[in-house]
């Protein structure tokens, strides 16, 4: 008997849905609380037909899935992020593209770079935005969800556009950035206005490619990180992988005034490693502290992994303080669990927080997140929600109470679905009681595939 081997990134609950539901007044264990008014959005990799060839996670097409919550009442609603490459496909009636583990396909025309739109969210200056890394944001309409269409800032954004852009609580600015891989400046930066206006981007140079998903800010600085997950394509002459991590090139963190550019950032080296999320950046006197999920080393990318080290792949929360007059850097690991999705109250973004929250990894080869780790920065101490056996969530955002003045005043939110019944549900958890039970466990009525980031938007916004 011959054994297809199912690629784990189609099965169980990375599997896709294809319907597009509206349901109202879900049941809800526990109570919802009243002054909890918004609604929760998580963004994730749905494709809608059978990939060609090899798929990746990433490779997906973009779905939405919505809670909204007022009155102690849910509703839900799920639906596709509807791509140029969506609608293409749709009409098609099967999938064009191939994923970026597939050798290109000269005789396809979709061979390339395909706008999934399925990473992760934003809200700024009235208006959420779907992003992945590699194209333009895709507006879409609260709380339908539905796409409005590709957003350009009136056709003045000339480079791509991040995954997560930072949106500063005080002054109302979003900073982001976009990489490129082939061809220089390989790093563009770019500052969005409170009202919405794209005011300039500026090149930053690199040496390479690289791919960079994340980066931080302050109060008074940008953080890009340059490290060795790099892009050459003549690699693949000596029989290498064009992407590929490596291990003996040293990181770099690049530091430089907000509206600065090129000519005003400074670099600082570090030991050998690959950071995917940030968790906030803050400014301590003489030093910008950043505080990132740090793995040693990566095979995300099927890069060759011959030279990595055993604990590759496995990120833990780590702490960087960069000496702005001396030019130190001081690396140091915050906890030796393993957790990723980190993630705090975005009213302090930029800004020194005693709180952060992360999900702690399960053991178990896929991406897998068994709970929920709260971080008290002051203390040093951190405590523990597990969702229970055979339970696993995605990130966590943190909603704040309105009118709250304690930094962890809120709660905190993720879908968490159940292996053993096979149904999903949007768990609440007092950020202030983490370690007690949910204070509601609203139960989602299809099955929410694991996916990648999620948005708390206010009721007032």
């Amino acid at each position: 008997m011959v054994t297809i081997a199912v690629n784990p990134y189609l099965d169980r609950n990375f599997a896709p849905v294809h319907e597009e539901i509206t349901t109202d007044k879900l049941p809800v264990i526990g109570e919802l609380p009243l002054d909890l008014l918004g609604m929760f959005v998580r963004n994730g990799s749905n494709p809608q037909w059978t990939p060609i060839g090899q798929y990746h996670w990433f490779d997906g097409d973009g779905m939405l899935h919505g809670v909204q919550i007022s009155n102690g009442i849910a509703t839900y609603r799920n639906r596709y992020v509807q791509t140029t490459a969506w609608k293409k496909e749709r009409e098609a009636g099967k999938a064009l593209w191939t994923g970026f583990l597939e050798p290109p396909q000269l005789n396809n025309p979709y061979s390339g770079y395909k706008n999934t739109a399925n990473t992760a969210l934003v809200w700024h200056a009235g208006q959420m935005l779907a992003l992945n890394e590699g194209g333009n944001p895709h507006a879409i309409k609260l709380p339908e969800l539905e796409t409005i269409g590709q957003y350009t800032y009136n056709d003045k954004l000339v480079s791509a556009f991040t995954a997560h852009p930072k949106v500063d609580p005080v002054t109302g600015e979003m900073i982001f950035f976009g990489y490129s891989l082939f061809i220089p400046p390989y790093l563009k930066y770019s500052v969005v206005s409170a009202q919405g206006e794209l005011l300039w981007t500026v090149p930053i140079d690199l040496p390479m490619g690289v791919i960079m998903h994340d980066f931080a800010i302050t109060e008074n600085y940008t953080i890009f990180m340059d490290l060795p997950l790099t892009f050459n394509p003549e690699r693949s002459q000596q029989g290498k992988p064009v992407m590929m991590f490596e291990c003996d090139r040293s990181s770099r963190f690049g530091i430089l005034p907000r509206h600065g550019d090129n000519s005003s950032i400074r670099w600082f080296e570090s030991p050998s490693c690959y950071v995917f999320h940030t968790l906030n950046a803050y400014e301590d006197k003489d030093e910008v502290v950043l505080i990132a999920c740090r793995i040693s080393s990566t095979t995300s990318f099927s890069s060759d992994d011959s030279q990595l080290d055993t604990q590759a792949d496995i990120p833990r929360l780590h702490r960087w303080r960069f000496n702005l007059n001396t030019g130190a850097v001081h690396e140091e690991m915050l906890d030796d669990v393993a957790s990723e999705f980190p993630r705090i109250n975005e009213n302090r973004l930029g800004r020194q927080t005693r709180y952060g929250y992360t999900n702690k990894t399960a053991n178990s080869p896929l991406p897998l997140f068994e709970g929920i780790i709260k971080y008290d920065f002051s203390s040093g101490q951190s405590q523990t929600h597990q969702f229970g056996q055979g339970r696993y969530g995605g990130e966590t955002v943190f909603a704040p109470r309105p009118g709250a003045i304690a930094e962890d005043d809120g709660w905190l939110m993720t879908f968490v679905y159940d292996e053993g019944s096979g149904t999903s549900e949007l768990v609440v958890v007092n950020a202030q009681d983490v370690t007690g039970e949910p204070v509601a466990r609203v139960i989602i009525p299809q099955r929410v595939p694991y996916g990648f980031h999620a948005i708390w938007v206010a009721g007032e916004q």
